[in-house]
Order: C-alpha cells, then sequence, then structure tokens
C-alpha cells in the first residue's frame, strides 16, 4: 500500500481530549492506493503543543473520515477539489471531538505531496 499526505500543516488548535489541553493540531489529507484501489481522507491529530518548538504529536486525539474511494489512481483533479473541501471537513471533525482549529494561525508552512 502506498501512503501520501497530499496535504499537511500545524494550526494553532483548541481541544481538550483525555485531561490534556491540546494547543496545536496537525491536519492532513491523505491518499491510500493499493491493488488499484484510491481512497482520500481528512484527518486531523491535536497535540499540546506547550511551546514553541513543541511538535510532539500525541495520537490518542486523532480523528479521520474517509472523503472518497474507488477503483483507480491518484488524480490531480480529484486532489484539487478534496484540498478545496478540506477546511470544512476538518472542521466538522474538530466540532464533533469539542475542539477548534484556527486556520489563520498556522504553525508551519504546508507540505504537498
Amino acid at each position: 500500500m502506498a501512503t501520501i499526505n497530499v496535504y499537511e500543516r500545524y494550526y494553532e488548535a483548541d481541544l481538550m481530549a483525555n485531561g490534556v489541553q491540546r494547543n496545536g493540531a496537525l491536519v492532513f489529507l491523505i491518499s491510500d492506493s493499493e491493488g488499484g484501489m484510491i481512497r482520500y481522507e481528512a484527518a486531523v491529530t491535536f497535540f499540546p503543543h506547550k511551546s514553541a518548538d513543541d511538535y510532539a504529536i500525541s495520537y490518542d486525539a486523532y480523528y479521520n473520515e474517509v472523503l472518497y474511494e474507488s477503483k483507480g489512481r491518484r488524480s490531480p483533479k480529484r486532489e484539487k477539489m478534496l484540498l478545496s473541501t478540506l477546511e470544512q471537513h476538518i472542521n466538522a471533525l474538530a466540532e464533533k471531538a469539542g475542539g477548534r482549529i484556527f486556520w489563520d494561525r498556522p504553525l508551519r508552512e504546508e507540505k504537498l505531496g
């Protein structure tokens, strides 16, 4: 299986999970392909971010949603469409968890894969 982070970026965030305050979030658009199948999912993991250089990811506050799954392969056109709706999907995941992403406060540059 080939797993590629099509998009990832760190943001300031707010979430209390498992008794720990989370002030950062890592947002992803992930592509998985295997055996002629392709799957894209939106994912976010919240982490403590106690200082400017604290990027220790904790996976006990990880939330994801499959956005697309079908026969085929990666498609730049599909990825562009999914990226255009990523923020709303991540917001829905964060809201269900009781958290919030501050999209106007990125912590690092975005990475595109």
